[in-house]
């Protein structure tokens, strides 16, 4: 298995349904011509919790691949922003009950997130802080249920 393949299996500790590679936050995997690998992440957020373990589980990943000889780079610019979360991990977010947001733009408005639940704009935020800090709490107003909704940065 490659370097990047085995990198980009890597399951977000605090998302268990998508890869660090879905929610973008495996920036590149580079092999030096003496083998060295550096892997290079961007957190969801500077203070994010789940960055040690993230990067012990890249580390796991490497070595069951038979890549002994690399590093782990935390780098904060560009500071990660949702919209380099992939097609497909805005659909698994969604299918677990987290709405994945939109494409960032200014936005004057209110923003409606859509229930994971039965699919109603007619929502509210319950809490700016959710089960992690990358999500808010939101309730359905039509079906009454609560859920997850990644933050917008």
């Amino acid at each position: 298995m490659t370097a990047r393949d085995a990198v980009a299996a890597v399951v977000d500790p605090e998302l268990r349904v998508v890869t660090i590679d879905e929610l973008g936050i495996l920036r590149d995997v580079e092999t030096d011509d003496r083998g060295h690998i550096t892997v290079t992440i961007t957190p969801t957020y500077t203070g994010c919790p789940a960055m040690d373990v993230i990067r012990a589980d890249i580390g796991a990943a490497l070595r069951a691949a038979g890549h002994l000889d690399h590093e782990v780079r935390t780098v904060f610019a560009p500071a990660w922003t949702t919209d380099w979360i992939s097609p497909g991990g805005r659909a698994k977010l969604a299918a677990a009950g987290v709405a994945p947001p939109g494409p960032t733009r200014p936005v004057t408005l209110s923003i409606a997130v859509r229930c994971t639940h039965c699919g109603s704009p007619d929502t509210e935020q319950l809490s700016r802080f959710g089960s992690t800090a990358c999500k808010a709490l939101w309730r359905c107003r039509a079906c009454g249920e609560p859920f997850d909704a990644m933050k917008a940065y």
